[in-house]
């Protein structure tokens, strides 16, 4: 097989009539390109020897245009180590805000039940923005469960202790009796 003409990053190859014996093969182009990056890909299997003029070959039967550069080097495969260290990092920060959320809304429903408190309520329609504050921290608890941030139970047990904190209020200003047991 015999190549000619390559220049720049787009190449020629003319493919001719296999000779009897291995010949080395002409380059005829004026501006001279390395046959490395061909070589590289596959294209070229034996090494160009740059002389001037035409084929040795007497035949020619056709042109073969390839456009582009050669295939990119492909990259190594990330370590399952690192990749998993990655993820855990971005997982941890994700679960981390998560928790912090629901510390926060625990926070704001214990103080408004303490102002609540401290102020005296009178009906139970002073407890309303209280029982919102439970149904967000509620919703925030429940999708943290939901995706794995939290366990059940532990979600369970936050829930809990608002719903403890808001009857403990109801049950000292009156507005709850608890069913005595028998």
């Amino acid at each position: 097989m015999a190549a000619s003409c390559v220049a720049s990053s787009f190449a020629t190859l003319s493919i001719s009539a296999a000779p009897t014996t291995a010949r080395p093969v002409a380059l005829s182009s004026s501006s001279f390109v390395s046959a490395a990056p061909l070589r590289s890909c596959g294209f070229l299997s034996t090494p160009l020897s740059v002389s001037g003029g035409a084929s040795r070959c007497p035949v020619s039967r056709r042109k073969v245009v390839i456009r582009g550069m050669a295939e990119p080097e492909k990259r190594k495969k990330e370590d399952s180590a690192v990749k998993r260290a990655r993820i855990a990092e971005a997982r941890r920060v994700y679960n981390k805000s998560r928790k912090t959320e629901i510390k926060t809304r625990m926070k704001k429903v214990f103080a408004a039940l303490d102002g609540l408190k401290k102020k005296g309520a009178s009906s139970q329609d002073d407890i309303k923005p209280v029982e919102t504050l439970i149904a967000e921290a509620y919703s925030i608890i429940d999708k943290a469960v939901k995706v794995g941030t939290l366990h059940k139970n532990t979600g369970g047990n936050r829930k809990s202790r608002l719903a403890r904190a808001k009857r403990a209020l109801e049950i000292q200003m009156g507005w709850y009796t608890p069913a005595v047991s028998q």
